[in-house]
């Protein structure tokens, strides 16, 4: 039996939950970074705060489903369940910046269900933002309803994308691209942070993303 909408909104909600709580620490520990890390690739960082935010999360899900699946940046795959619903978590999309001291990264949770994307919470704590949708339910920015820009040409539009963390070793890098679209647009963004990305995507403020 598929979800109902009201299921729909609890999902919504606890992970609307999840992703604020996940944003307090961040915000509470601006600046405060003891240890930062490479996870073997070069430039692909972690610190204790993606970690700590990671756990309050899984402990929020958790509480609430506990039979559900998980797949989380920090921690992997979850053993122990066997679930049509899996959680995908990035507790501090945006690390790089955030270790730098740059304010851009964001809280990502999203439930696929039946390995359909259903449920998606995307929190901003340096603008206190949060974006919520879900399949059917249509997206919204603190609550009121957001669109995507009405912008059909290229000319006019304002791009944004993103490199991979092995630019420097790979010829496919992004930057060809990069340059070729920049000269076709009224120019192209690069955040550092994926999903905030999209959320401005979603609300209208950029015109298209992508990256490869």
């Amino acid at each position: 039996m598929p979800d109902t909408s009201s299921q729909l909104e609890k999902y919504l909600d606890i992970a609307s939950e999840a992703a604020l709580a996940a944003g307090t620490i961040i915000l509470d520990n601006w600046g405060k970074i003891e240890t930062i890390e490479e996870k073997g690739r070069s430039g692909d960082l972690v610190t204790e705060i993606d970690r700590r935010a990671e756990t309050e999360i899984l402990k929020i899900i958790g509480r609430h489903f506990p039979k559900h699946g998980i797949l989380a940046e920090e921690s992997g795959k979850l053993p122990g369940t066997d679930s049509e619903y899996l959680w995908a978590i990035d507790p501090l999309d945006g690390t790089t910046n955030y270790a730098h001291g740059y304010p851009v990264s964001v809280v990502s949770i999203g439930l696929l269900i039946a390995g359909i994307a259903a449920v998606g919470v995307i929190y901003n704590p340096f603008r206190k933002e949060l974006f919520r949708a879900a399949r059917g339910l249509g997206a919204t920015l603190n609550r009121r309803p957001i669109h995507v820009s009405r912008t059909s040409e290229l000319e006019k539009s304002l791009l944004v994308t993103g490199f991979a963390y092995d630019r420097c070793q790979t010829p496919d890098n992004n930057y060809a691209e990069f340059c070729y679209l920049t000269h076709l647009t009224q120019g192209v963004r690069r955040s550092g942070s994926a999903a905030k990305d999209l959320t401005d995507v979603a609300c209208g403020r950029l015109d298209g993303y992508w990256e490869r």
